[in-house]
């Protein structure tokens, strides 16, 4: 029996593990991949309390998962069945079955992708899917933002700190932002629009160098290219995906993603979810740290309480 189970292993998870085991709780978490989450990816982490500087986010999240193993147990075991409701909860892995009084779920969510040709290859070498991680490395580059809602936009007028240009590529003519913030992309002079495509295909040497386009109308290919050659930034804002499949038909759910409150409490009694894994307007490591440390802390007044 554990008095805390955490399914996840990325900031928010490891957070939680490392609040719960310096409150003597006995803590297990579980991880199906790397410890890290998205930030393992991510070539350099400037935004972080603390990173040192030229840090790559596997380098920082190695030492996480150290700090986490002093005062927790974790396992790298895919978790594929779970049940919440009632007191003691019971977490399946292909190979083990554990209980414990406590489930905070930290699976997160990824990055929709566009799946197109070079995406993958180009991760982290001309390709983001994080403005704020990454908008700093390109700093006088023609930056392209490919989506057409809120978050595309934002993310559009928050990277024309840096880029030389700054050029939101949409698959249709209208846009799915708030007309605010619509008008804001529109009056920014390092603004521009490419309606009416899409991205089939990401091209490059040692970083992003070329995209081809389709218009969704004729069906013609557009090439976009630099007469010198120089590298292109490709931000990537269609929607994320949240990790929570396997809670489905027994957490409350909106659109995909958690709801808790401000404890990271959910709708069942002794679960707590946390990082992007939950429903919140800001998706970054600090917060999901902030996430997890809470949850740690709620889940030890939980079990001292008695209320499990």
């Amino acid at each position: 029996m554990f008095d805390v189970i955490i399914i996840g292993a990325g900031p928010a998870g490891l957070t939680a593990g490392l609040y719960a085991g310096r409150a003597k709780l006995k803590t297990l978490i579980l991880e199906k991949d790397i410890a890290g989450g998205q930030i393992a990816t991510t070539e350099h982490v400037e935004n972080y309390p603390g990173s040192m500087k030229d840090a790559g986010g596997l380098a920082l999240s190695d030492r996480m998962e150290e700090q986490a193993k002093q005062f927790c147990d974790i396992k790298y075991q895919e978790v594929t069945k779970v049940e919440l409701l009632g007191d003691v909860k019971k977490v399946y892995t292909k190979d083990e079955f554990y209980e414990t009084k406590v489930v905070i779920l930290s699976t997160g969510a990824s990055h929709r992708k566009l799946n197109v040709k070079g995406e993958k290859e180009f991760a982290n070498l001309g390709v983001s899917y994080c403005s704020t991680c990454d908008g700093p490395f390109y700093q006088g580059l023609d930056i392209y933002v490919v989506g057409g809602g809120e978050a595309a936009l934002e993310e559009a007028l928050y990277l024309t700190k840096f880029g030389k240009s700054v050029t939101i590529i949409h698959r249709r003519e209208g846009l799915r932002a708030s007309q605010t913030v619509i008008d804001r992309c529109k009056d920014n002079e390092k603004i521009s629009f490419l309606l009416n495509y899409t991205v089939e295909e990401i091209k490059g040497d040692s970083e992003v160098k070329e995209l081809v386009l389709k218009n969704t109308q004729t069906n013609e290919l557009k090439t976009i290219k630099n007469d010198d050659d120089s590298p292109i930034g490709v931000f990537v804002y269609i929607g994320n995906v949240p990790q929570t499949d396997l809670f489905k038909d027994q957490v409350e759910l909106e659109n995909g993603y958690i709801p808790t409150d401000e404890d990271m409490k959910t709708n069942v009694k002794g679960v707590f979810a946390v990082g992007d894994t939950r429903v919140k307007k800001i998706r970054q490591m600090v917060t999901a740290a902030s996430d997890g440390c809470i949850a740690s802390e709620m889940a030890n007044k939980y079990i001292e309480n008695g209320n499990w």
